[in-house]
């Protein structure tokens, strides 16, 4: 605790010593003005608990409350809040103060690359708790269906039962990843990726290729997302892990940095983040190495249902970059004006 302590507080003092405005851009990439997301809920946190809001007009608690988070993340309060997206552009970081767990997001879409400070107020009208969650996290609580964008491709199969796409990580990830990478068996796959832990794509496709041809069950209440949770299992145990783990958030297995869909259908269905995209990923950078949605790998495995299991039959392995150059994307969306996502109920205690 006391070590993530001094980071925070060097954190604030860099952005103090650097004069930057909320308004002024920051590199993800940058190892002392940009403050991860564990760090900015830390100091959210500690900040705005306890602040009261009682009788203030909506404007105004808005106004108070983004005086409290300048404050807290060392920037100088500006003479006027601008109408941005997000409204602090320099660390990508929008805030939303709750009174119940329906949270409304209007006429934006929601940012893989953005941070959501979700400030819970109480009865008394204090605030009690700051939980800070990304656009990904945010994308995974929508439940409403009511999406402003949705992208989708097709998967076209080819003779061949196992395809590597793209034989080689994107020139950025190849940077950080090594034929020799270890890991120890008990790591958490949920885990952030670590330079010298990162296997190469090439690798990944070895590893996972074995998996055609096997079965496993298809009976459940929630047969799609079983059958999503016992491939991730299987993806888990061939990479070397030794314990399952799901954590919800993209991509699945977050420490190789990959991505495991099962498909049982043509269409693709990708949610709201383009894999090509070169936003960044609200990971920490590898090695002073950036990370990127597009630098993601993606396993697509396809499979055959046949009463009560499920064949895989085909294995596709590519990198976002190159997505699109396999999957054609469907060019339809869907758009609406404002998202309604319900928080779970025990959100503010995780």
């Amino acid at each position: 605790m006391a070590k993530n302590e001094r980071k925070a507080s060097q954190y604030v003092m860099s952005i103090r010593r650097s004069g930057l405005s909320i308004y002024d851009v920051i590199e993800a990439s940058d190892p002392e003005l940009w403050i991860p997301a564990n760090i900015v809920e830390e100091l959210l946190d500690t900040w705005l608990r306890g602040v009261s809001l009682e009788g203030l007009p909506l404007r105004t608690r808005s106004k108070v409350v983004k005086i409290k988070v300048c404050e807290a993340l060392g920037y100088p309060i500006p003479r006027a809040f601008k109408k941005t997206q997000p409204r602090f552009i320099g660390q990508m970081l929008d805030t939303y103060i709750q009174k119940s767990n329906n949270l409304q997001i209007w006429n934006e879409e929601i940012s893989p690359s953005r941070r959501y400070a979700i400030i819970r107020v109480g009865e008394n009208n204090v605030i009690s708790k700051v939980k800070v969650v990304t656009g990904d996290y945010i994308s995974i609580l929508d439940t409403t269906g009511t999406l402003t964008q949705k992208y989708q491709a097709r998967l076209i199969l080819a003779e061949k039962k196992t395809e590597l796409i793209t034989k080689r990580d994107t020139s950025l990830l190849q940077q950080v990843v090594s034929r020799k990478a270890k890991f120890d068996s008990n790591e958490n796959s949920t885990d952030n990726p670590r330079v010298g832990e990162l296997l190469p794509i090439s690798e990944i496709f070895k590893r996972l290729k074995s998996l055609v041809g096997q079965k496993f069950s298809n009976i459940s209440s929630d047969q799609e997302r079983n059958r999503g949770a016992l491939l991730h299992r299987l993806v888990c145990a061939k990479l070397g892990y030794r314990d399952f783990r799901d954590d919800g958030k993209f991509p699945d297995v977050r420490h190789q940095l990959l991505e495991v869909k099962l498909q049982t259908s043509p269409t693709i269905d990708l949610g709201k983040f383009r894999p090509d995209s070169e936003e960044p990923l609200c990971v920490p950078t590898i090695d002073e190495c950036p990370v990127r949605h597009c630098d993601v790998r993606y396993a697509i495995f396809f499979g055959t249902i046949e009463s009560d299991h499920v064949t895989l039959s085909r294995l596709y392995v590519t990198t976002g970059e190159k997505f699109f150059n396999r999957f054609p994307q469907f060019r339809g969306k869907v758009r609406n004006q404002k998202l309604q996502i319900p928080l779970p109920s025990d959100f503010f205690d995780l």
